[in-house]
């Protein structure tokens, strides 16, 4: 992609899965880049399976002070940033009903409460220096229901609005957008969901098949490139037709 040569790069959630498959990516197009992860294991893990990466950060972002500490870290590895992936998140498969007030909490901190923290800080930045590119992950649960994930549901539907928003008061120095991955293969998918179900998911998709996280981090580099720079607060569906014929494609 054009432009993505000697960017600086942080991914929250950057050690696995998606996040993983982006700071390959970023990594390859000559980008300068950083992981923030929760997981001590897996940056140790990442940092020996890339190892051009500029560094991995470990931090909670649903904890402001501890997202302070980590943009402070970043400024000496960095010195400065110019594209956030803003990619960490959790979920809990769990019916409506037996959602504790303490699951529910813990899902809106890390998915709604955590992107707010991390672009706040990356968008200061930003703001001071050349500008910048920030890209949300949001989901497909964040624009139709999904049974089992009201909390997630509501969280991504709140990353959403709140790229919008970001994107208008941010431009023209920042552009803002987000990216609604549908069923990706990633080690949180198989965690929740058995063979037999992804299988099922499967049928109903009409490339007949979950995606990769190389696909989104494809879709990631080609948004952050200035092959992207007329495009804001836009919402991104990476999901082989699943939400496009409704309950027919369910």
């Amino acid at each position: 992609m054009r432009g993505l040569k000697e960017k600086r790069v942080l991914i929250t959630g950057g050690a696995r899965g998606i996040g993983a498959a982006t700071a390959s990516r970023f990594v390859d197009e000559g980008a300068h880049v950083v992981v923030l992860d929760v997981d001590e294991e897996a940056c140790q893990r990442i940092e020996d399976e890339i190892p051009l990466l500029s560094g991995t950060i470990r931090a909670d972002v649903s904890d402001h002070k501890a997202v302070i500490r980590a943009f402070r870290e970043l400024d000496e590895l960095l010195k400065g940033l110019d594209i956030l992936i803003n990619n960490a998140g959790i979920s809990i498969r769990h019916s409506f009903m037996k959602i504790t007030p303490e699951e529910w909490q813990r899902v809106m901190d890390v998915n709604l409460n955590g992107i707010f923290f991390v672009a706040q800080q990356a968008a200061q930045r930003m703001l001071a220096d050349n500008g910048g590119v920030i890209l949300n992950m949001g989901s497909t649960n964040g624009l139709m229901g999904y049974p089992f994930y009201a909390d997630y549901n509501a969280s991504k539907a709140g990353v959403i609005e709140l790229t919008r928003s970001m994107a208008l008061e941010l431009a023209p120095t920042v552009r803002v957008n987000v990216i609604c991955p549908g069923y990706i293969l990633t080690p949180m998918q198989e965690a929740e969901y058995t063979p037999e179900m992804l299988r099922e998911c499967e049928s109903k998709i009409p490339l007949r098949r979950l995606g990769k996280p190389e696909e989104v981090a494809a879709l990631f580099a080609f948004l952050a490139s200035n092959e992207a720079q007329y495009i804001t607060g836009q919402i991104f569906v990476i999901d082989g037709g699943e939400i496009t014929g409704g309950l027919a494609s369910r």
